[in-house]
């Protein structure tokens, strides 16, 4: 578990310095594309081999491998040295609310200002996003050569700001005065600024020709970076934790686990806030069509490949909420997680989340052998939830599935709030996780 720090009481140095490296990582992944080519480049290093999904693919025992979809989702896996027996799968999610910019996205305001017009991706606090430094970063689509390209930007300066109305011209705004996300929402751009010098830094920013750009997919991000706070740096306050925070701790934990009879495969989708009904979203065939070319790859046979399916497990891995400090009413009063209380278990009666009594007992299991906290979260009966990618992904894959995440607050805004040691524990969940072999006996009942 690693030795006490000599400060922070139950949070230790390694959870620290972990944070630390959660913290790079949100700052190498201001939008989807970008956290999918940071673990990209981390998988590589790791001596995992990239597969296109348009090419054949040539799988051997003992290899580790990964794809990507629509430049935002990912799935990467290794084969055992002998015949597969199931998959042990784990998923999150690259995407976090945010405001997207319009293709055509200058906007001629009053006062000659320049905006930018966009349009909300999920359901932010979008308050959040006014009156601090903000920038864009995402892809576009260039010709080059006569190929149709995608190549990743970010613009790495504060840009932009959402400038609230001052107090004395709305008296109201402390009341709640709602949002119009057309006439609120644009960030300023500049004053002055001359009609097309958006899109020409764009291609500035992206080495290209002007001309040369076919497409923008372009979302804006705040510039302040994360950083730990509280009296003994024991909580993390960074933007996109829900669920980058669960993408990275799962991916440390796939990478640093043992060997398995089981294939071990890491899954991180886009599209999760928006109802994940994309071709990269836990809502379409990636998962299914990424098992099966394993199953194929490994040499199973039709019936073969349906008992590993059968020998399956999926954690779904998305951030819960932790009882808030001001708010407690919103809680359920037996089941709300705390921050830096461990790993949150959730549960859901109409099964928005997908855990069961024998999917939670396998869990369990699991974080006892790691020795990690393990809480539990339900919904208070009257403020229903939201869903996650467990039974998204389960309405495809029929396999047993927990829902499970790290406990925050603030969830949705554009900043939010975590703990250090949970990283940590998810790790060590995940670990263990991904060494064990599955084995789903005749009469129904599971062993790892």
């Amino acid at each position: 578990m690693g030795e006490k720090h000599p400060i922070t009481g139950g949070t230790t140095m390694q959870d620290q310095t972990l944070a630390r490296q959660l913290l790079d990582f949100l700052q190498e992944s201001p939008s989807c594309y970008h956290a999918v080519d940071a673990l990209s480049r981390t998988l590589r290093e790791a001596g995992y081999t990239f597969l296109p999904e348009a090419r054949p693919w040539a799988l051997a025992p003992g290899g580790k491998y990964f794809t990507v979809r629509g430049d935002s989702s990912l799935i990467a896996f290794r084969l055992p040295a002998g015949r597969p027996r199931g998959f042990l799968i784990a998923a999150g999610h690259s995407d976090s609310p945010t405001l997207k910019l319009r293709e055509n996205a200058e906007l001629p305001s009053p006062g000659g200002a320049m905006r930018l017009s966009v349009e909300p991706y999920g359901g932010g606090i979008w308050r959040s996003w006014m009156d601090r430094p903000l920038s864009v970063a995402g892809r576009i689509t260039v010709e080059a050569e006569g190929r149709i390209e995608t190549r990743l930007v970010q613009v790495d300066r504060d840009l932009l700001v959402i400038p609230s109305v001052a107090i004395h011209m709305n008296r109201e705004v402390n009341k709640g005065t709602a949002l119009d996300p057309a006439v609120d929402l644009p960030p300023l751009l500049g004053v002055g600024t001359e009609a097309g010098s958006f899109r020409a830094l764009i291609a500035r920013e992206a080495g290209v020709a002007e001309e040369a750009i076919l497409t923008t997919e372009l979302f804006l991000y705040p510039r302040t970076p994360g950083t730990l706070l509280g009296i003994q740096e024991e909580l993390i306050a960074a933007p996109r934790l829900d669920d980058l925070q669960c993408v990275f701790a799962c991916t440390r934990g796939f990478l640093a686990a043992g060997e398995s009879e089981s294939v071990p495969v890491l899954c991180v989708f886009n599209n999760e806030e928006v109802g994940s009904n994309t071709r990269q979203g836990a809502d379409s065939t990636f998962l299914t069509d990424i098992l099966a070319r394993i199953g194929e790859g490994a040499g199973l046979s039709g019936e073969d490949y349906r008992a590993a399916i059968a020998s399956s497990f999926l954690v779904s891995a998305d951030n819960a909420h932790a009882v808030h400090p001001a708010h407690g009413e919103y809680a359920d009063k037996n089941e709300f997680p705390v921050l830096g209380g461990g790993i949150v278990l959730k549960y859901n009666a109409n099964q928005r989340y997908t855990t069961d009594a024998l999917s939670a007992a396998v869990f369990r299991q699991v974080c006892r052998m790691a020795e990690v906290p393990v809480q539990l979260y339900s919904n208070r009966a009257d403020l229903p939830g939201g869903s996650t990618l467990g039974n998204i992904s389960s309405a495809h894959l029929s396999v047993p599935s927990v829902d499970i995440g790290l406990p925050q607050l603030a969830m949705h805004a554009s900043w939010e709030v975590a703990s250090v040691a949970d990283t940590g524990a998810l790790m060590r969940a995940m670990e263990v996780y991904f060494s064990r072999t599955l084995q789903v006996l005749p009469d129904g009942s599971m062993q790892l």
